[in-house]
């Protein structure tokens, strides 16, 4: 099946100008053109556009996807490079994600701090709590976020 650039905008859930542009870019390099120089994508290069944008939202840079682009059309020479790049980027994702949840457990921690303030009557009666009313995972979110204990 064919598809026409606003068809595969449409289908790929981006705008069509984010097409031309990724064409511009070098990083849908087999994309063929009709006669009067309009796209035509197929299935292939829908998949193509998911992959890129899942490295996009994965943070590499047009230039990294490019690259990737580029090693991915010159074969199993580049599996090496491919994988290091890949490897390098999850190892990234993951430090994302551990920022993340350090955030969510910190306001997680915030709102059963101001649930139990409001049940109590005030931020001093959560305060003077001894460790043994307080949740364990909140005394664990409490050491790792607001005594600094990152572990």
């Amino acid at each position: 099946m064919v598809y026409s650039i606003a068809d595969a905008a449409k289908a790929a859930g981006v705008p069509a100008s984010t097409l031309r542009y990724y064409d511009k870019e070098g990083l849908l390099p087999e994309v063929e053109r009709l006669g009067g120089g309009s796209r035509v994508f197929s299935e292939h290069d829908l998949a193509w556009i998911r992959v890129i944008e899942y490295l996009k939202k994965a943070g590499l840079t047009i230039k990294e996807i490019r690259r990737y682009t580029d090693l991915v059309q010159q074969g199993d020479d580049t599996l090496d490079a491919r994988r290091a790049l890949l490897y390098e980027r999850r190892d990234a994702v993951e430090a994302e994600l551990a920022r993340v949840q350090r955030t969510l457990d910190f306001i997680t921690y915030k709102c059963w701090f101001y649930d139990e303030a409001v049940r109590l009557g005030s931020e001093g009666a959560v305060q003077a709590l001894p460790d043994q009313d307080v949740p364990a995972e909140m005394l664990a979110i409490r050491k790792r976020c607001l005594e600094g204990d990152e572990q």
